[in-house]
């Protein structure tokens, strides 16, 4: 069996130990409570504290759950429940559109996908969950740019790759796009990532009429293009799609 880490394990059983109680811990109960000496004690808490994982009353010097704590578990609950929701839309987006659909949301300075749908045909294909795509040039990432006030400061105090020749890489001309990608509703990516490849994207939000992710299809250039625009059919097959998800998350009509 492979060795654990000790104080990992006390940093966790005291995280569970303030997410028990009614009130507000001292050192000296927490101390107690686990088996540890005070100092021990003390100086993971004080690490918890400075992750903001805990935090200490000014006044008592007690301690409870920090909000950074509560702000990783909201993430968990909406990733997963956007996840569930976008399910059958998805599935649904894949045999309507006849390619690839994606479901990604922010993730540090990225768009973590989060679930994937080959395309409906017999082609060789990888799953693609738990993949980075960059922010700034693909259709996903621009979406959540224009819409998200985090992702878009992660883009712009970001280094942007130029994929190829397409890639949008200034600040200025990036800015441009969003506007855009906001006026429009969706944004898309004509070989701005892959050679050969493009895609088209839409927002989703939440009962609080907040961006939490964004949903797209991607392919082959000349199936999703027509004379070098997005084919209408996928922008408007695209945009029902962030919709219905949209409205089960409970953000009604957009």
């Amino acid at each position: 069996m492979a060795r654990t880490i000790q104080s990992l394990e006390r940093a966790a059983a005291m995280l569970r130990l303030l997410a028990g109680g009614e009130r507000r811990l001292g050192l000296s109960d927490v101390a107690s409570a686990l088996g540890l000496a005070k100092g021990t004690a003390h100086g993971i808490l004080r690490t918890l504290q400075q992750e903001g994982f805990v935090e200490q009353d000014p006044a008592s010097g007690r301690y409870q759950l920090g909000a950074e704590l509560l702000r990783l578990g909201n993430s968990y609950l909406d990733v997963h429940e956007l996840r569930a929701r976008a399910l059958v839309w998805a599935d649904d987006l894949a045999r309507s559109s006849g390619e690839s659909v994606y479901l990604g949301v922010l993730h540090q300075q990225g768009v973590l996908i989060i679930h994937h749908v080959f395309r409906p045909d017999d082609s060789r294909q990888v799953l693609e969950v738990g993949a980075m795509q960059p922010l700034h040039s693909t259709a996903l990432g621009k979406v959540l740019c224009a819409y998200d006030p985090v992702a878009h400061s992660e883009v712009a105090e970001s280094d942007r790759e130029a994929f190829t020749p397409s890639t949008v890489t200034t600040l200025p001309d990036l800015e441009g796009v969003l506007d855009l990608t906001r006026a429009r509703g969706w944004a898309a990516d004509v070989e701005e990532t892959w050679a050969g490849v493009a895609s088209v994207a839409a927002p989703i939000h939440d009962r609080r009429r907040m961006p939490v992710g964004a949903v797209g299809v991607m392919g082959a250039v000349e199936r999703v293009c027509e004379e070098g625009e997005v084919r209408a059919r996928l922008v408007a097959a695209v945009r029902d799609c962030a919709r219905a998800v949209s409205r089960d998350l409970g953000a009604g009509r957009f």
